[in-house]
């Protein structure tokens, strides 16, 4: 069985549960998935990168959007959805929300299940991937085992 951390912003949409269940074929899968609630320090980071994609309308709506503390919730839903589609698609799947230090619990539960990949998930973020400070890319110095990112799809 391959065990896979997952790491996702949002909701997975049909499109992203059949991908990732199928990266291994026939082979039974085992899904950790870990989700961090929209922060209130990224909101910049999000509507600049709405302006790159020419999300205009995005970026303005983004001081309406819950970040820190009432994300949680939403967050928790989206979870709970993610994780019933991937158990529908026929794979194991437990799952947490971030609270902090969401680099060091993917560390810790890469080495607590013994996963042999991370997936990274994610919307595309021009600037944190052009200083190297996404995820994908500080996940790939830290955790030891293969870190694929892949481009979530909207529903």
């Amino acid at each position: 069985m391959i065990t896979t951390v997952l790491m996702i912003e949002k909701p997975m949409a049909p499109t992203d549960v059949e991908l990732v269940t199928t990266l291994h074929g026939e082979e039974s899968q085992s899904f950790v998935v870990l989700m961090q609630p929209r922060g209130d320090q990224d909101r910049l980071l999000r509507a600049v990168d709405d302006v790159a994609l020419g999300e205009f309308g995005e970026a303005v709506r983004e001081r309406e959007r819950p970040a820190g503390a009432e994300a949680h919730a939403p967050a928790q839903r989206a979870l709970d959805r993610s994780l019933a589609a991937l158990r529908a698609a026929g794979a194991e799947a437990v799952g947490r929300l971030v609270d902090d230090h969401p680099l060091e619990l993917l560390t810790s539960v890469v080495e607590q299940t013994g996963a042999d990949e991370v997936v990274v998930l994610t919307a595309p973020h021009y600037v944190e991937e052009l200083f190297h400070r996404d995820w994908a890319s500080r996940a790939r110095h830290k955790v030891g085992v293969p870190v694929l990112k892949l481009f979530a799809h909207a529903e």
